[in-house]
C-alpha cells in the first residue's frame, strides 16, 4: 500500500476543524473567558459582534454580561462605527467577527472612525491567515497587511490559548485601536511549557536558543516553529526561535540583538501573506540597521488566492505545516 493509501480521508469539516493536532493539549474558548474574567474588574469593557458571537466565543460574554452585549446583525461597518462611538463615550469595546469581514469589508470605518481619531476600540476577529480551508472568501491572508498601512494600529498575532489568555487585559489596558487575530474554539495549548514565558504587548521573546538558525514567528507559525526546531535538533541542526506576538509595533531591539548574537540562517516564519506582514517588516529593520546574517528567508502564505480544501492539505500545499517547514529549513541551509 502506497503512503498516500494509507492516510486517511480527510472529509469537509476538516475545512473547519481545529489548528490543534490530534492528542494537542487545548484550551476551550480563551479569548471569551479571559473577557469576561476582564469585564468583572472592569464594567467600561463591552462586547459587540456581528452576527458571529458563537463563532468567535463572545457568546460567553453575553451570557454573563447581556446588557453589556451588543449583537449588531450581519453589518459589519455599523459594528466598527458602533464600536467607534462607544469608544467616545469611555467605554471599552471589544468587537468580534471574522478576520476577512473585519479588515476588507469594514476598512473605511476602521480607519477614519476608530483609528483617526485614535478611539480605544479592540478588534478580535477569528480566522486569520488559512485556518480554515473555505477558500479566499473566508481566508484572511492580507489582513496584518491591511491593519499595518493605519496609523496608530496595534497588532498582536497570539500563538495560543495562553497567549490569547493573557493579551485580553494588556490590549484593554493599552490606550488606542488594537487588531488582535483571533483564534477560537478548541485552541491550542504550547507557550505554558517554555519556562518563563509571559504575553508582553509590544516584546518579542526568545523561546528557544540555536546557533544553526533563527526562527523569528507570530500566531501559530510560533507552534509550527518549536515543532520544527525539536525535529530538526534530530538532525543536528540548533534551531533558535523568536516569538513575535505583536506585529505592530515591532520590537525591533530584541529581533535585532537576536539576529546579530550569531551569524546563522534567519527565518521569518507567519501565517500570513508574504506581502506585508512580519516578514517584511523583519526585512525592513535588519536593512535599516544594516545587520547581514547567514541568509534569510519567508516561510509564508503565497501572493495568490489560495485554494479551497482540508486544512491539513493546505497547509501542506502552502509550506506552513511543521513537515513543510522542517524540508524548507533544510534545503536554506
Amino acid at each position: 500500500m502506497t503512503a498516500a493509501a494509507q492516510k486517511p480521508r480527510l472529509t469537509t469539516s476538516a475545512m473547519i476543524a481545529s489548528i490543534a493536532a490530534e492528542g494537542q493539549r487545548v484550551q476551550a474558548a480563551p479569548f471569551g473567558k479571559a473577557l469576561v474574567e476582564l469585564a468583572a474588574k472592569r464594567p467600561e469593557v463591552v462586547g459587540l459582534t456581528a452576527d458571529l458571537a458563537k463563532y468567535t466565543d463572545l457568546h460567553l460574554f453575553a451570557q454573563a454580561y447581556p446588557e453589556r452585549f451588543h449583537q449588531m446583525g450581519m453589518a459589519e461597518q455599523l459594528l466598527m462605527a458602533a464600536a467607534g462611538g462607544m469608544a467616545k463615550e469611555g467605554l471599552i469595546p471589544f468587537a468580534t467577527t471574522y478576520a476577512v469581514f473585519g479588515t476588507r469589508r469594514a476598512y473605511d470605518f476602521i480607519h477614519q472612525v476608530i483609528a483617526e481619531e485614535k478611539l480605544n476600540v479592540k478588534l478580535c476577529c477569528a480566522l486569520p491567515g488559512l485556518t480554515t480551508g473555505y477558500g479566499p472568501s473566508h481566508q484572511a491572508t492580507e489582513d496584518m497587511a491591511m491593519m499595518r498601512g493605519i496609523p496608530g494600529m496595534t497588532i498582536v498575532d497570539p500563538c495560543d490559548a495562553l497567549d490569547i489568555e493573557q493579551a485580553v487585559p494588556q490590549i484593554a489596558d493599552h490606550d488606542g485601536p488594537v487588531y488582535m487575530r483571533l483564534l477560537r474554539g478548541n485552541v491550542p495549548l504550547v507557550l505554558d511549557e517554555v519556562v518563563g514565558y509571559r504575553f508582553e504587548l509590544g516584546k518579542a521573546k526568545v523561546l528557544r536558543e540555536g546557533d544553526d538558525v533563527l526562527i523569528i514567528s507570530s500566531g501559530i507559525m510560533t507552534m509550527r516553529a518549536l515543532e520544527a526546531a525539536q525535529v530538526l535538533a534530530g538532525d543536528k541542526i540548533s534551531v533558535a526561535v523568536l516569538h513575535s506576538p505583536t506585529v505592530k509595533p515591532l520590537d525591533e531591539a530584541a529581533i535585532l540583538a537576536a539576529a546579530k548574537s550569531r551569524h546563522r540562517l534567519v527565518v521569518v516564519a507567519e501565517n500570513h501573506s508574504v506581502i506585508g506582514g512580519l516578514g517584511e517588516s523583519v526585512a525592513s529593520a535588519l536593512m535599516r540597521h544594516r545587520v547581514q546574517p547567514a541568509g534569510f528567508q519567508l516561510a509564508g502564505l503565497p501572493d495568490a488566492f489560495l485554494d479551497a480544501g482540508a486544512l491539513p492539505t493546505l497547509h501542506d500545499r502552502y509550506g506552513i505545516s511543521t513537515n513543510e517547514l522542517v524540508k524548507s529549513i533544510k534545503k536554506w541551509i
